[in-house]
């Protein structure tokens, strides 16, 4: 070794030592909080402090320096901050000579096992063969369908997610109850989380619009029907589908139908329309119609009579539409105008002129919102900035919608990230919520955490008693993301805890281009705390909704195999997300852990095939493999 190789070793030395120094130093400035944390979570505390304060440090200079010498860059230490410092300490000494100096007693906890250990108390045992586990948010369906939770839990939904914004003690018990049947016949164990809807930030009702139903039928690109539009006279003979029903005033009229009749009428618009009679019994009657028809209350249905058709003439049988929901009436926003949250929490009427009025559902706003701050609404799709705070009113200055104009309409979202709202996350709703989760759930999330303060009232209203029941942080604000060390450190005061990545709005608040980044953080924050992570939001959503998944969609669930657990929404396709899901996690896991890449070995490629072969083909060939179970092989 040369005198300048021994020169920059004896720096790079020195550098780390001072890197070593702040390490314990951050140590000791947090010892009370470090302290104050479980004793089974001590050393994951003092470690998350080592990972904040090393961040705190710009060490890329430093970490291509020793890259020179082929040592590590420290690029992959989370989950043991100071015992990779030191153990890169070491071997400087040792490569700098005799004047290295006194090396320093290892500390090695395995931040791997404790963040293994820390997933299964939490989470449960990993699935056999697969590392990730996967959520599934609860459907309202399940309350009575127990086939569909049974299929759920088979296809590899390892937690049942139930959102407690939605349905109430009685939907929920049911779903629990299912899911305790479904166990049984599969001998598996299932988690139920429950998640409290937290202070709920929405746009307020709007005017009901006109009570009308538009059925149309599908044509293709020349206008030729493909499927006639269908609705329900009365009421349903069957269960589920998607034909709207059609209310009548007299509930006998449509038991009188008989397949194959047709009903005549003029529609809402004049036009006369016939409806043929596809499916007729005593609670209802399906028909369908080649043409577009408008419906309205009061029009006339007009059937064959008793003897039409029969022996002797006979008058009309006629019925009229009873009462239809009324349309959803919308704000019509556009850039440059003018949109006015208002406490009153009267119907909004949409206005022709450049300035709209809608109530706001969380009063604490008009209290701590100030001029220049963004408000965001109906997840990002309106956004603009407070220009003027009043008691009762917050005009806004539209900057971005679309350019035609966006729709805003009732119970939209509303996101001001730079606001620090003074409302607590658990809301008067939650705390009733609370008594059902303690006694039936195994993990309580609490929604919109902003700091460790909504942690504290949370473990202090469950008191010491319930121990048994996980606590999840759902970090979706800015206010919650910033506070992330000090809220996690908070939370280690309990037994098992765990952190939701709910990007919905955390997208909307940090901004879409800056979600990737946070949610990286976020990994790898919770690494070095040893806090599992649920990797949460319209992960395959498009599969879950339509059937088929989007290209990009099917990336995102490859990048969620570094949580611990991936969540999937509802949809009418979920048992085919679940089968997807579980298919990408189990082949990603060889293929990463964490943020570091696994080598394995590689059949996708080889320059030493036994035969020439084309430029592509071998590289297929080696893709596809032989026909295997779930496709691809592994």
């Amino acid at each position: 070794m040369n005198s300048t190789d021994r020169q920059e070793l004896g720096a790079l030395l020195a550098d780390v030592r001072r890197l070593h120094a702040d390490l314990l130093e951050a140590e000791s400035a947090q010892a009370a909080g470090i302290a104050a944390v479980r004793p089974r979570h001590r050393n994951s505390a003092a470690n998350l402090v080592h990972y904040v304060e090393l961040r705190r440090h710009d060490i890329r200079d430093l970490q291509a320096r020793l890259a020179r010498f082929g040592l590590t860059s420290l690029g992959r230490t989370e989950s043991r901050v100071l015992a990779s410092v030191e153990s890169l300490l070491r071997t400087l000494a040792r490569l700098a000579g005799p004047k290295g100096g006194e090396l320093p007693s290892p500390r090695v906890p395995d931040g791997a096992e404790l963040l293994a250990g820390n997933a299964d108390a939490l989470l449960g045992a990993k699935p056999e063969g697969r590392d990730t586990r996967i959520m599934v948010t609860s459907p309202g369906e399940a309350t009575a369908d127990p086939a569909l939770v049974h299929n759920m839990l088979a296809s590899g939904m390892d937690i049942a997610r139930i959102n407690c914004a939605h349905d109430g003690p009685e939907q929920w018990g049911a779903m629990i109850a299912n899911l305790r049947t479904a166990e049984a016949a599969l001998r598996a164990r299932c988690l139920d989380p429950m998640d409290l809807g937290g202070p709920k930030l929405r746009t307020g009702p709007t005017e009901p619009g006109p009570q009308v139903l538009k059925a149309k039928p599908r044509r293709d690109l020349v206008g030729t029907v493909l499927e006639p539009a269908r609705f329900w006279l009365g009421g349903r003979l069957e269960a589920g589908g998607t034909a709207p029903v059609v209310p009548l005033a007299d509930p006998g009229w449509a038991g009188r139908r008989r397949e194959g009749e047709t009903v005549r009428l003029r529609d809402a618009r004049g036009s006369r329309r016939k409806l043929r009679v596809l499916r007729a019994g005593a609670g209802g009657c399906l028909v369908c119609c080649e043409r577009t028809v408008y419906l309205v209350p009061g029009l006339v249905l007009a059937a064959p009579g008793p003897g039409t058709g029969g022996p002797g003439p006979g008058p009309a049988d006629t019925v009229e539409v009873g009462p239809l929901p009324a349309v959803e009436q919308a704000l019509l926003v556009r850039p440059g105008d003018r949109i006015v949250l208002t406490r009153d929490m009267a119907p909004a009427v949409p206005s022709p002129g450049r300035t709209q009025r809608i109530g706001c559902s969380l009063p604490a706003v008009f209290d701590d919102v100030r001029p220049g701050e963004r408000v965001l609404l109906d997840d990002g799709r309106v956004g603009g900035v407070a220009a003027a705070v009043s008691g009762d009113e917050i005009e806004g200055l539209v900057r971005s919608a679309a350019a035609a104009g966006s729709k805003l309409r009732s119970g939209k979202g509303i996101n001001l990230p730079d606001t620090w709202l003074s409302v607590p996350a658990l809301t008067g709703q939650d705390l009733r919520d609370l008594e059902f989760v303690r006694d039936h759930a195994d993990i309580v999330s609490l929604s919109f955490v902003r700091s460790p303060a909504d942690v504290r009232d949370l473990i202090s209203r469950l008191g010491d008693r319930q121990h048994h029941l996980g606590i999840v942080l759902k970090i979706e604000t800015v206010s919650g993301f910033a506070a992330l060390p000090q809220i996690l450190l908070e939370a280690m005061r309990w037994e098992n805890i765990g952190v939701m990545i709910a990007r919905g709005d955390l997208a909307v608040e940090a901004g879409f281009e800056r979600l990737a980044e946070v949610q990286e953080e976020i990994l790898w924050l919770c690494e070095a705390g040893h806090v599992p992570v649920i990797w949460a939001t319209q992960v395959l959503d498009t599969l879950a909704r339509t059937g088929v998944p989007s290209r990009a969609e099917v990336t995102d669930a490859a990048m969620a195999e570094r949580a611990e657990c991936v969540m999937l929404n509802k949809g009418p396709y979920i048992i085919e997300a679940i089968t997807m899901l579980a298919d990408i996690l189990v082949r990603m896991q060889d293929h990463m852990q964490k943020k570091g890449s696994l080598l394995r070995r590689l059949r996708s490629w080889g320059l030493r095939d036994s035969a020439p072969q084309g430029p592509l083909n071998g590289a297929c060939a080696a893709v596809r493999g032989p026909p295997a179970r779930s496709g691809w092989r592994r």
